[in-house]
């Protein structure tokens, strides 16, 4: 969409007024929106991730493993501590590895660890161990509190199967 002031450059600033039942939207590009006197007020401010990481992962309090060793990820060897100083994860494996570690810093992030959006196409066949393994935690729940204690100790082996296989380096078992 090209800017409405210039016709000239792409639109990258996109506003929206409302007053009563009025609503006005301009599309402008950046030079044009700034001549108009639109800034945006994070411009030029950096936004580290790795110390926003940081801090928050300084805030909660992780349950360490009692082994002396941190644990690494079998694929491309990060460390979590790596992970906090850094920002960003080594490789897709990392967040099976660091799954544990990772969810508290989410639910503090996000308010949530449950992906509610829509996935990719493509991506619906990696997700399904995950939404099954969610399904029956839910179901081991109701399971424990209907004191079904049999149920919930089949729920509790599929459970224990499912991530076995999600912890293997193939994905695919042992």
């Amino acid at each position: 969409m090209l800017c409405q002031d210039c016709n000239k450059k792409e639109a990258t600033v996109h506003l929206t007024q409302e007053t009563g039942k009025e609503k006005v939207m301009l599309h402008l590009c950046q030079e044009c929106a700034h001549k108009r006197g639109f800034r945006n007020p994070l411009e030029g401010v950096p936004f580290p991730l790795a110390e926003f990481l940081a801090g928050m992962m300084s805030q909660t309090k992780i349950k360490k493993p009692e082994k002396a060793v941190e644990a690494s990820c079998s694929l491309c060897g990060m460390s979590f501590s790596d992970f906090t100083k850094v920002g960003r994860l080594g490789c897709g494996n990392c967040y099976l590895t660091f799954r544990s570690q990772l969810n508290e810093l989410l639910r503090k992030v996000h308010g949530s660890t449950t992906h509610r959006g829509r996935f990719p196409h493509s991506q619906k066949d990696v997700m399904r161990p995950l939404w099954e393994e969610s399904k029956l935690h839910e179901e081991l729940k109701r399971a424990i509190q209907d004191e079904d204690f049999e149920r919930a100790a089949e729920l509790r082996d599929r459970i224990k199967a499912l991530a076995d296989t999600e912890q293997s380096p193939s994905g695919k078992g042992e």
